[in-house]
């Protein structure tokens, strides 16, 4: 299905892009956005999702006009929801370090300025085009840098929500997903047990107070698995974000996203 945004950008939307760009030189050429965990949505639900300021009320049947003057329309002829510039600059594109892999997730906008200062270059679009007064630019869906970003792996900090995503939502001991998960110490903090990966596991409350200040032998419960520190995964930036079609193809099979 192809996305396309009608009408025109107000002139200088690009140059005013710039512009913004210079006032805060010196840090990473990437500007995260904001995390979206559903999953499986149509690229349409995502492009409205990350709007702030969405038309909802406007149909797409007529040719409507916002009031700063620009108009949304759809050219596939099925009746596609229609997508203003607003709506669009905001979507998600992907960056690509230098070695395609995934670096980071930033907006259209973002990746527009990206490409336009010749610091990465267009390798998949949005199917949609933002009209300018004398240009047509593309909406970039996957970008790559044109240089090489060295991002070491470091280790995962020890947190409740870390060890949650370590052990996929699930009682270690009784093996089911449970809306009141808490971080149970295998060996009891006042038996010496120390605060470390291979000594916190996700429990249930029941779990956890069936278990009390006792070890898992001493009150004859059992551990799914022995707790281990997670391997550093570069690829944490997509866990719970809505992974675009064509983003998969940049992303191992074996990701769990």
């Amino acid at each position: 299905m192809c996305y396309h945004v009608g009408g025109v950008v107000p002139e200088g939307l690009i140059s005013r892009l710039i512009s913004l760009e210079k006032r805060h030189p010196g840090g990473e050429p990437i500007v995260p956005a904001a995390s979206r965990t559903a999953r499986g949505a149509s690229r349409a639900k995502v492009l409205f999702s990350v709007a702030n300021d969405s038309h909802n009320g406007q149909s797409h049947a007529d040719a409507s006009v916002a009031h700063d003057g620009i108009s949304a329309g759809v050219d596939d002829g099925v009746g596609g929801p229609a997508l203003n510039w607003r709506q669009l600059v905001q979507a998600p594109a992907l960056v690509l370090n230098l070695n395609y892999v995934p670096l980071n997730v930033c907006t259209v906008r973002r990746a527009i300025v990206l490409v336009d200062k010749g610091k990465a270059e267009l390798l998949e679009n949005h199917q949609a085009d933002l009209h300018t007064v004398s240009s047509v630019i593309e909406a970039p869906s996957i970008v790559r840098l044109v240089y090489l970003v060295r991002k070491p792996l470091l280790p995962r900090k020890l947190s409740k929500k870390e060890v949650f995503l370590r052990d996929r939502f699930t009682c270690q001991y009784c093996g089911k997903k449970a809306p009141d998960l808490t971080v149970d110490h295998v060996v009891p903090r006042r038996q010496g047990g120390g605060h470390s990966w291979d000594n916190v596991v996700a429990a249930c409350n029941r779990c956890n107070l069936r278990k009390a200040g006792r070890t898992p032998m001493e009150a004859r419960m059992t551990l799914g698995k022995a707790p281990k520190a997670p391997d550093p995964n570069p690829y944490l930036i997509l866990q719970n974000r809505v992974i675009l079609e064509e983003w998969r193809q940049y992303l191992p099979w074996t990701v769990q996203v």
